[in-house]
């Protein structure tokens, strides 16, 4: 099972997003995948509990209903087929449950918005990350994706060369689109959704999945087995 956790210890980073696209990705694509919720505020489960009943299945995990500050076995919250387990993490998470989450992860993604206090509170989470996470002794894969960017704009150039010290790569900017609220509120994802109305998002989000299948023979633009969002909830 590929482990990807989604996470930043601030909050407003877009966690959700990238969470629900990988997954609606890699459903369509066959994969049996699942998303674990730690987030108390359930987004990504209200975002499942919404789709089509014709779109493709994708496994509920709620861990923010668990009590306790341990990670427990992932066994527990999802089916043991799972291949790929996206972990939607709360804003603020560290100590213990950091480590745990690290330690059963094989892949990290740190979306980071386009403010300056958001960018520096990146950077000293990235810090704690590599300080008290344990991610170089799990040889954890780490990733910064810049998220719900307007335009092009400089202020990401010092996170990128703190990146470029640390040898940890900047995978993409995210555009601030309205497809991902329209995905959001529907309960798809803009791999599901018209290629058309989604080329450039689509496009964007293309070096993400290449990082998590380096060996794989990318097909981004629309996977073979992704159900049409529109059809599927009008039951065609």
């Amino acid at each position: 099972m590929q482990t990807i956790l989604i996470i930043n210890s601030k909050g407003g980073s877009g966690k959700t997003t990238l969470a629900t696209t990988i997954a609606s990705y890699f459903a369509g694509t066959n994969k049996k995948t699942a998303i674990m919720d730690y987030d108390p505020q359930g987004s990504s489960l209200h975002w499942l509990k919404i789709r089509s009943k014709g779109a493709n299945t994708i496994h509920a995990a709620d861990a923010a209903a668990q009590k306790g500050t341990l990670m427990r076995s992932l066994q527990m919250y999802v089916p043991g087929d799972t291949e790929k387990l996206i972990i939607d993490a709360p804003a603020g998470v560290d100590g213990v449950l950091l480590q745990e989450m690290v330690k059963k992860t094989d892949y990290i993604i740190i979306p980071v918005a386009p403010s300056a206090i958001d960018i520096h509170a990146t950077a000293c989470f990235i810090k704690d990350l590599l300080l008290k996470g344990g991610i170089r002794k799990q040889k954890t894969k780490v990733a910064v994706v810049a998220n719900r960017v307007r335009k092009t704009m400089p202020i990401y150039e010092p996170l990128e060369r703190f990146l470029q010290v640390l040898s940890l790569p900047f995978l993409t900017k995210i555009s601030d689109s309205d497809q991902y609220i329209l995905a959001a509120e529907q309960g798809t994802g803009i791999f599901e959704m018209d290629e058309k109305d989604v080329a450039k998002e689509r496009k964007e989000f293309e070096p993400i999945l290449n990082w998590l299948n380096p060996d794989a023979d990318q097909q981004t633009t629309r996977p073979e087995n992704v159900v049409n969002f529109d059809r599927a909830r009008n039951g065609v």
